[in-house]
């Protein structure tokens, strides 16, 4: 490992301090020394700390420390008056004050080489991994300021709790604490995929947190975000942010890995890009691209058979298929629906998004209250797990909980606003709109569902019955349209089979409107 601060680099594989290439002389002790501020640049190094380490917790006297750090100093050209690189945390500590770059010895010595290399052997066998960068701090707050670090552990802490994604630990990513960050560089020593940083902003009572998700290596913004909140808001907008954070990482990470995979040659991608390539056809929700989908889902398991989030997606797509009855053997998918996420449990029994499958897959049975243990345990596993909340609005719009619905569809469009399965969570809130009573605010949301792109025709026979319920036979007529010039067999025992609606005055108020719909 090499650090680079000022005109001075300290390569820690050949134990050697350099001032523009020329060695500088330092004694033994100074040098284990800066090794030990320089490598822990961004926070302070108790007295205790530096005892344990450098003298191996023999009782020294604190004389005995202050000649080492002399003489660390004194190898940099700084005194105890300038401190410009060691800073005396008076009866505390030191701290390494230095704006500190890491460069990492395995980068090639040759830059069209290490080019060469990233191009030729694509980054593949391995789940993606994530850095997060402590922010950056602009403007101050004796008070506040340590939020530029609470919100990235924060962050790290729940980002954890994803099975498919790897977090790179704090004492490694807090390392990288300076003005400018390279993300090549953060890339090389760290391994990271992508990386997320942030700049706090606090002026008076104002307080603006921007967040940024890179592709460590190609440097593109995959996703980026900005919260602004009076400072005395602080903890509310420190949980909207790890939640909103959260959410959009189980969102446009696998989408961007998707996209990645689109570029490659088919016969070059091995599980984890075969799968990612499904995820760009599954929430298409039509029978070609569902197809499509399961075909690339069945090949990433045989490439590997551990593959848990793979078994899991087959499980989805074969509840499309009978949830829309886009096959011949509607029976067989519902069996398939059930097989393959139990195999992902198998395989994972953490895994939110192998939970959700399993859970859903109780629909198909006409069991929805059979899936509520598995969606909130979904949750439980994941609490920022969107679809985890959406499915479980849906199963207590079937029970006819209205209240319930409401609550968690509106957190799952909170945590995802631009999910695959916005139409639908904006259906359900019309739905549960209408269990409340309040068919005018149920016509509106079932609407906006229906006119979402990715709607499915079912989607469309909720917003004929919504807009039946509220008296609008204009708008029924439209849907009613709609919904025959794409599935003309649309009947009421379809969507009851899809919809397992318990038998109760709130299954027979949307029969009586499905029927007057015609369907």
């Amino acid at each position: 490992m090499r650090y680079v601060f000022g005109s001075f680099e300290l390569d820690t594989q050949r134990a050697e301090l350099r001032c523009e290439d020329i060695d500088v002389a330092i004694e033994p002790k100074a040098y284990s020394l800066l090794c030990l501020l320089a490598d822990n640049h961004d926070r302070m190094v108790t007295k205790d700390e530096i005892v344990e380490k450098i003298w191996d917790g023999r009782a020294v006297s604190d004389s005995v420390v202050s000649t080492g750090i002399k003489g660390v100093r004194r190898a940099l050209g700084d005194d105890g008056d300038r401190q410009l690189f060691v800073k005396t945390i008076r009866g505390r500590g030191f701290r390494f004050i230095a704006p500190v770059k890491l460069i990492s010895d395995q980068i090639s010595a040759n830059p069209l080489n290490q080019l060469q290399q990233d191009t030729e052997r694509p980054e593949q066998g391995t789940k993606p991994s994530i850095a997060i960068l402590p922010f950056k701090l602009v403007g101050f707050s004796e008070k506040y300021g340590a939020i530029a670090d609470a919100i990235p552990v924060e962050l790290i802490s729940s980002l954890s709790r994803l099975r498919w994604l790897t977090v790179v630990a704090r004492g490694s990513t807090f390392r990288f604490r300076g003005p400018e960050t390279d993300l090549s560089d953060v890339r090389s020593l760290l391994g990271a995929t992508y990386c997320l940083s942030g700049i706090v902003e606090i002026f008076g009572p104002s307080l603006t947190i921007s967040v940024e998700l890179s592709d460590a290596k190609t440097q593109a913004v995959v996703w980026c975000e900005r919260f602004q909140s009076k400072i005395d808001s602080i903890h509310e907008i420190r949980a909207q942010i790890v939640d909103n954070t959260i959410a959009a990482m189980e969102l446009r990470i696998p989408l961007h890995e998707a996209g990645k995979a689109r570029l490659m040659a088919p016969e070059s991608l091995d599980a984890w890009g075969v799968y990612h390539l499904g995820l760009q056809y599954m929430y298409r929700f039509n029978k070609t691209d569902n197809d499509i989908a399961a075909g690339h889902f069945q090949r990433a398991t045989e490439l590997d058979p551990h593959f848990s989030r793979a078994y899991a997606a087959r499980s989805f797509t074969s509840f499309q298929k009978a949830f829309l009855k886009n096959s011949n053997d509607v029976e067989l998918d519902k069996k398939e629906a059930r097989k393959f996420a139990e195999k992902s449990l198998e395989l994972d029994p953490l895994d939110p998004f192998g939970n959700f499958t399993f859970g859903r897959s109780f629909w198909l049975e006409g069991e929805p209250d059979g899936a509520l243990n598995w969606l909130d345990r979904a949750i439980d596993l994941s609490p920022n797990f969107a679809q985890g909340y959406y499915a479980r609005s849906w199963t207590d719009i079937m029970g006819g909980r209205g209240k319930e619905a409401l609550s968690k569809v509106a957190k799952s469009i909170d945590l995802s606003p631009v999910d695959p399965f916005l139409y639908a969570m904006q259906s359900v809130r019309g739905m549960a709109f209408v269990l409340d009573g309040d068919y005018e605010n149920g016509a509106i949301w079932a609407d906006k569902g229906a006119r979402a792109p990715g709607a499915h025709f079912l989607i469309g026979v909720i917003a004929a019955a919504t807009h039946q319920m509220n008296g609008d036979n204009q708008m029924v007529k439209y849907w009613v349209d709609n919904v025959r010039s794409r599935r003309s067999d649309a009947s009421l025992d379809h969507f009851f089979t899809a919809f397992p609606f318990q038998k109760d005055k709130n299954r027979g108020m949307w029969s009586d409107a499905l029927v007057e719909c015609g369907f």
